[in-house]
């Protein structure tokens, strides 16, 4: 698998999620159900740009284990 490419360390979460090619609202949810990490940084929630490969990696054990 190839790692997700950005410059960034940390994205706002609808940056995370055109990335990941979901929805902002798929993203706040994915975050709230604790399946996508982020961080708060004063009022503003981010995602660490290592968390979208985990993301990732997470979905395809999901996959692998559901088969």
């Amino acid at each position: 698998m190839q790692p997700v490419t950005t410059d960034k360390k940390l994205l706002r979460v609808e940056e995370a999620a055109k990335l990941l090619g979901i929805g902002r609202t798929r993203a706040f949810e994915l975050i709230k159900d604790g399946r996508l990490r982020s961080v708060k940084l004063g009022k503003t929630r981010l995602v660490p740009a290592k968390a979208l490969d985990e993301f990732v990696e997470l979905l395809l054990s999901e996959s692998t284990d559901a088969a």
